[in-house]
């Protein structure tokens, strides 16, 4: 499935678009961008808010 983004980040439904397994899809591609870039072995904060399963869903990114 592709992850489209537009100028206000990643929209979709939850369970159809918006999925654990496409978090850490996003994740996985964010933390291979910061290894390419140098950027090794520094820290990245994943928060959270009060929407839906928002902690888990960082939860799963964080563990990527």
């Amino acid at each position: 499935m592709t992850i489209k983004f537009g100028t206000d980040g990643w929209r979709g439904r939850i369970a159809e678009d918006y999925t654990f397994d496409n978090v850490r899809r996003c994740a996985q591609a964010f933390a291979r961008y910061i290894l390419e870039d140098g950027h090794a072995g520094e820290s990245v904060v994943v928060g959270y808010d009060k929407r839906f399963a928002s902690e888990h869903f960082a939860a799963a990114a964080a563990e990527v």
